[in-house]
């Protein structure tokens, strides 16, 4: 007979059961945007190449990482939470929203660049596309910043607790889910042809 961790410490699902049916309803949004990209690439491989080569792919990697960085911080700010360190919790949840401003800054860039130099949403469907999926990818980072930006104050006032962190692992869940999908249209969008 053997003992386990999961016959002292039961199982359980972080966050909360309604902030994962939210991503899940989110994530299949995304999944329709993109396999939109893929068909329409599929039907028009050389507009979508010629329009690739017009972004800086090491833009989109300096992108990726700031929004991993920023996931690896709201990760270690759980832990600490979850280890009675709420204000080391709140360092590092401001850490990641300091990682994701630097996302917005470089995606702002990118847009003002690609704008002015007459690639907008009505240039191709490359960029149609590029833009609907990368905008509405956008909106889900500023309203994520808005959350890690709130569970940095709760966290700041020891309102998480280890035994009540539901709230504060929802959070991190959505910002997880951002830099996710995040992942997936990197490549997609600056990489594969």
């Amino acid at each position: 007979m053997s003992t386990s961790l999961e016959t002292t410490h039961a199982r359980r699902l972080p966050g909360d059961l309604a902030m994962w049916f939210f991503i899940l309803a989110e994530l299949t949004v995304f999944a329709i945007l993109i396999l939109a990209f893929a068909v329409a690439q599929l039907l028009s491989p050389e507009l979508f190449w010629e329009s690739r080569a017009a972004l800086d792919s090491s833009m989109g990697l300096a992108l990726t990482l700031s929004l991993l960085t920023s996931g690896l911080f709201a990760a270690l700010a759980v832990e600490q939470v979850r280890m009675a360190q709420p204000r080391r919790g709140a360092a590092l949840l401001l850490a990641a929203l300091a990682t994701s401003c630097v996302y917005v800054v470089l995606k702002l860039n990118e847009y003002s660049h690609l704008s002015g130099v007459g690639l907008g949403l009505e240039h191709n469907t490359f960029f149609t596309l590029y833009w609907i999926l990368t905008g509405f990818h956008f909106l889900h980072v500023l309203l994520g910043m808005v959350i890690l930006g709130w569970m940095t104050e709760r966290c700041r006032r020891g309102l998480y607790t280890p035994s009540d962190c539901a709230g504060l692992e929802s959070g991190v869940l959505y910002w997880h889910m951002v830099d996710m999908v995040w992942v997936l249209l990197f490549p997609l969008v600056y990489v594969i042809n």
